[in-house]
């Protein structure tokens, strides 16, 4: 399969001007609330975003669509919540990155703490990548693929995103 470059390149540009509003008006949300992943295993996913992610699980309670089901939450900061689902007795297959699903969750840390997690997840064994000195690619015990920003938020290796 061949891939136009150029002609992604010339609909980029197209899409920016036609769609980017010079006065961008304020968004009607408020902020993420939270994002919900699905979890394997309760306690490794608490052992894996608490203790070596270090963010602190907020509360753990039934999942009110599905009984038996744990909801549980994680601060990722700025009034934001990492949560996951577990779905006992259903047979759900590995994580797939597929149209319309996760490619990745990205969580903006100060630069201190990423090379802090740096350590620790090069400590832990975890498989990672870095790009461009300030993102940290890896995955979640369940496969999710996670990426830690040493960009403040709105800001993506340099430019103003938001």
């Amino acid at each position: 399969m061949s891939i136009d470059y150029p002609a992604i390149k010339t609909a980029r540009e197209r899409i920016r001007a036609e769609r980017l509003q010079a006065r961008r008006p304020p968004s009607s949300a408020r902020g993420l609330h939270h994002f919900a992943l699905i979890s394997s295993d309760v306690e490794k996913t608490i052992d894996f975003y608490q203790d070596l992610l270090e963010f602190p699980l907020t509360e753990i309670i039934e999942n009110r669509d599905y009984e038996g089901s744990n909801h549980f939450f994680f601060d990722i900061g700025n009034g934001n919540l990492l949560a996951f689902f577990d779905f006992p007795g259903l047979d759900l297959g590995p994580y797939r990155e597929v149209l319309g699903g996760l490619h990745h969750v990205a969580i903006s840390v100060d630069p201190s703490t990423w090379e802090r997690l740096l350590g620790k997840l090069e400590a832990a064994g975890v498989p990672h990548q870095i790009e461009n000195g300030a993102s940290i690619y890896f995955r979640d015990p369940d496969g999710a693929r996670l990426e830690l920003l040493a960009d403040p938020l709105g800001e993506m290796y340099g430019s103003r995103v938001l």
